[in-house]
């Protein structure tokens, strides 16, 4: 009769071996499998940079012409006023107008050749097309809303004028638009 011999200490070996092997696999598997559902709960990346301030290099825009862009998914004008818009925009007698408010308020002190402007029609939320309208500045289609060179209503059923957001200039060429415009 032959007896083999079994190495009890190699046996062991081998056990340990692949319980611990068998162990790790399931926890990598594991996590792989619950990542999905963790990783969902996190916001999504446009979501999280859609607050943010966004700053805006002006040193492209000539002079009389305007750019839409777009912030926390809404749309707004800068435009670069030609010194004839400007003398329009300040010489319209305030007290005429359905939200008075001067041109001085809705500019920067030193910067007033650079208009901000939410880009949304204050009667129904259209966007108004540029260098349109009765007096030079925007005219909404959609209604008939007319806005001055300063973006203030001036006919039309428009209630308000187009909402002025928070910024500041950071440079002579450079803007940051730190608050979104306050709605009518």
């Amino acid at each position: 009769m032959i007896v083999a011999s079994v190495d009890h200490a190699a046996e062991g070996n081998r056990r340990d071996f692949l319980f611990l092997a068998t162990g790790a696999a399931a926890a990598v598997g594991g996590a792989a499998t619950v990542w999905p559902f963790i990783s969902q709960l996190a916001p999504d990346a446009s979501t999280v940079s859609a607050g943010a301030p966004i700053e805006l290099d002006l040193s492209s825009i000539a002079s009389g012409a305007q750019i839409k862009i777009l912030w926390r998914g809404k749309p707004y004008f800068v435009r670069n006023r030609t010194d004839a818009e400007i003398k329009a925009a300040r010489d319209v007698d305030v007290a005429t107008l359905r939200d008075p408010e001067t041109d001085q308020r809705r500019v920067k002190q030193g910067h007033e050749k650079w208009l901000i402007t939410a880009a949304n029609c204050t009667h129904l939320g259209c966007v108004p097309l540029g260098n349109q309208g009765d007096f030079g500045g925007w005219l909404c289609p959609c209604h008939g809303s007319h806005f001055d060179t300063s973006g203030r209503i001036r006919k039309g059923p428009a209630p308000t004028n187009l909402p002025v957001p928070q910024y500041n200039f950071v440079s002579d060429t450079r803007i940051r638009i730190t608050g979104a415009a306050p709605t009518a």
